[in-house]
């Protein structure tokens, strides 16, 4: 995986960059304006980043594997620890599927029914690859979503979610708030 060197970030006119950044050449960023990167963030190849009016915040220590999509109006914040796997996408624009309004990018905003609403992941939440986030979720600390899952509603702390729609399974234990301190801890 080829890295963007610091000089050709800092060019893309982000909102914030933190340090240690492994952000692929092969990802695409949209509206660099709005996003925002903490320290020690990996991107990895294929991955796309288009922020909307609300922006695109990424923590700190957040990995974005391949294929994976943060699209949208709304804000989408990343908290710190947080992992989405491969071919994870999450929205916080989407179309109106009722047959009420018109869809897609190329007709006239009058005519949808787009529906905009943040997204918020909690620190240490991971996303199993494949798995779809839509508009105005908001994962809580140390949520944990199997793959393939569609996560519609909030999911609160420190459970396991999986399926379609995603449904609590679990709980998610709380051992990695211990590790956590003591990997901050390590790096002074």
């Amino acid at each position: 995986m080829g890295i963007l060197a610091r000089e050709t970030l800092e060019n893309m006119g982000f909102a914030a960059l933190g340090a240690n950044l492994m952000i692929s050449s092969l990802a695409s960023f949209h509206n660099c304006a709005a996003i925002s990167l903490g320290s020690n963030v990996r991107i990895d190849d294929f991955c796309i980043l288009s922020a909307g009016r609300g922006g695109i915040d990424i923590g700190n220590h957040v990995h974005i594997a391949a294929y994976s999509s943060l699209i949208g109006a709304g804000r989408i914040t990343l908290s710190d620890f947080c992992n989405l796997s491969s071919r994870v996408s999450v929205y916080s624009s989407t179309d109106d599927y009722s047959g009420e309004f018109m869809t897609n990018p190329t007709v006239a905003a009058e005519f949808t029914g787009v529906r905009h609403a943040d997204v918020f992941f909690g620190q240490h939440v991971i996303i199993g690859c494949g798995s779809t986030t839509l508009p105005g979720v908001r994962l809580d600390e140390g949520v944990a979503v199997g793959a393939l899952s569609l996560v519609n509603t909030s999911c609160p702390a420190f459970g396991i979610y999986s399926g379609i729609p995603a449904r609590r399974i679990k709980e998610r234990q709380r051992d990695l708030l211990d590790k956590a301190r003591l990997f901050l801890e390590s790096k002074g």
